[in-house]
C-alpha cells in the first residue's frame, strides 16, 4: 500500500510517499518503507520576525508545495508523463482551489503534463495548526483526490508526532506507553493504549516548551528558532559562576500538567537586573534554561510512566530534536527498564512521512469524500 502524505500545519511544507504492509500493529508490526520525504523549511523567512507569520507561511506553502509534490513522486518512481488533459476536470480543480488561486496556477501545469502511477491513498494533516496553512495542504489533497480518484484520509498532526518514532522498522511497540509531545505550539502527554487509542493525561497551561525556548532566546538576543540557539550556547557551558538558578515550574505537582510562562518571566527578570551581560552570562543562562525545561519534562514523564505502569516511553515534536533531551530520556528509561522511542533526527520536526504513517497504522481510519474534507486548527487527539 503506497500512501502520499501532505503536511502544511505551520511553517514547513512537506510531501512524502511511504509504502506500508497491511498489518495489525497490536499483533504484528507492519513493514514501513519511506520512498520519499521532502521538506521545505521557512525558518530563514520567519527568523526576521522572531516567529511564524501565518499569511507569509501560507504564501510560501502555495509556492513550494507543487514542486515538492513533483520531487516526492519522482523520487518514489511514481511520476509519469501525461499525454492527455481533462479540461473539464481542471476547471473543477480551479473551483476547488478558488480560495488558493496561486496554488491552482502552480498545480495546473502539473495536471496538464504529469500523472501518478500508483498511489493507494492520500493522507493530509487537517489539524491542529495554523488555519491558513492547513487549508493549503488540505485543498491540494482534495484536488488530487478528485482529479486522480484516489481515496482521501485526514490525519491528526499530533498523532503523526506520536507515531514518528516508528517510521523505520521495529519489531514491536510495548503497550501501554507514555507519549510526550513537545514543540513550539504543543506540550502534551498521552497514555497510549494502542495505535489510535490515546488518552490525554497532561498538557501545558500556558506556554509550550518550544515557545519558552523561543521567548527566552529572544530575551537573550539569540534569534529564532530559540530551541537550537539555546542548545548551541548550552553546549559551551562548563561551570556555574554567576549564580543563575531558575525555577522548575510544577515539577512537584501530583498532576502531569506543565507551565513554562513563569520560567520565561524569571529569565526576563534576571536579565533585566544585571547591569551588564556578557557572552559568559548567555552561555550559563542558556544552560540553566535548557536544564530547567528538560528536568520538568522528564520528571513528569517518569512519574506518569510509574503511575500508569507503562512499558515504554516515546517523545515527539520539534523539541525532541534536542540532543540533551534525547540523551537524558534514554538514560532515565534505562534506569527503569523502559523501552524508549525517539524519532530519527530528521523526523523530529514536521514532516509528511509521519502523516502518511498515521493513515497506514490506524485500522479505524476512515476514508473521507474530498468535498467534505475540512480543517480544524484546534483539533484534539481523540480516542481512549
Amino acid at each position: 500500500m503506497k500512501i502520499l502524505g501532505i503536511e502544511t500545519s505551520c511553517d514547513d511544507t512537506a510531501v512524502s510517499v511511504i509504502e506500508a504492509e497491511k498489518a495489525n500493529p497490536r499483533k504484528n508490526w507492519p513493514g514501513i518503507k519511506i520512498l520519499s520525504s521532502i521538506v521545505s523549511s521557512q525558518e530563514k523567512l520567519h527568523a526576521r520576525y522572531g516567529g511564524v507569520f501565518p499569511s507569509l507561511a501560507k504564501r510560501e506553502h502555495q509556492k513550494n508545495i507543487v514542486p515538492l509534490l513533483i520531487k516526492a513522486l519522482k523520487e518514489s518512481g511514481l511520476l509519469k508523463k501525461n499525454n492527455k488533459t481533462d479540461e473539464k476536470k481542471i476547471k473543477k480543480v480551479e473551483k476547488i482551489l478558488e480560495r488558493n488561486p496561486e496554488l491552482f496556477q502552480n498545480l495546473k501545469p502539473f495536471l496538464e503534463n504529469y500523472g501518478i502511477k500508483k498511489i493507494d491513498k492520500i493522507a493530509v494533516a487537517t489539524g491542529p495548526g495554523l488555519e491558513p496553512c492547513l487549508w493549503v495542504g488540505t485543498n491540494l489533497a482534495k484536488a488530487l483526490s478528485f482529479y486522480f480518484k484516489i481515496p482521501l484520509i485526514k490525519a491528526n498532526h499530533i498523532e503523526g508526532h506520536i507515531l514518528s518514532s516508528w517510521l523505520f522498522p521495529i519489531k514491536s511497540a510495548p503497550l501501554p506507553m507514555i507519549a510526550l509531545i513537545v514543540s513550539g505550539g504543543n506540550t502534551q502527554m498521552f497514555l497510549v493504549k494502542d495505535v489510535g487509542k490515546y488518552k490525554l493525561i497532561g498538557e501545558t497551561r500556558d506556554d509550550a516548551a518550544g515557545e519558552c525556548f523561543d521567548k527566552t532566546a529572544r530575551i537573550l538576543g539569540l534569534g529564532y528558532p530559540g530551541g537550537p540557539k539555546i542548545s548551541k550556547y548550552a553546549e559551551k557551558f562548563k561551570e556555574k559562576t554567576l549564580g543563575i538558578n531558575l525555577p522548575r515550574p510544577m515539577i512537584h505537582d501530583k498532576n502531569f500538567d506543565f507551565s513554562f510562562s513563569g520560567l520565561k518571566t524569571a529569565v526576563l527578570y534576571d536579565y533585566r537586573k544585571r547591569k551588564k551581560t556578557s557572552p559568559k552570562y548567555v552561555v550559563e543562562m542558556a544552560h540553566e534554561i535548557q536544564e530547567a525545561i528538560i528536568e520538568v519534562l522528564l520528571k513528569k514523564t517518569m512519574k506518569a510512566a510509574e503511575k500508569h505502569k507503562a512499558k515504554a516511553v516515546l517523545v515527539g515534536g520539534g523539541v525532541s530534536a534536542n540532543k540533551k533531551l534525547r540523551k537524558d530520556l534514554k538514560r532515565e528509561c534505562e534506569k527503569r527498564n523502559l523501552a524508549c522511542f525517539v524519532p530519527d533526527q530528521k523526523f523530529s520536526t514536521d514532516n509528511a512521512a509521519m502523516i502518511a504513517l498515521a493513515a497506514a497504522l490506524s485500522s479505524s481510519r476512515k476514508e473521507v469524500e474530498w468535498n467534505k474534507l475540512k480543517v480544524n486548527a484546534n483539533l484534539r487527539v481523540n480516542g481512549v
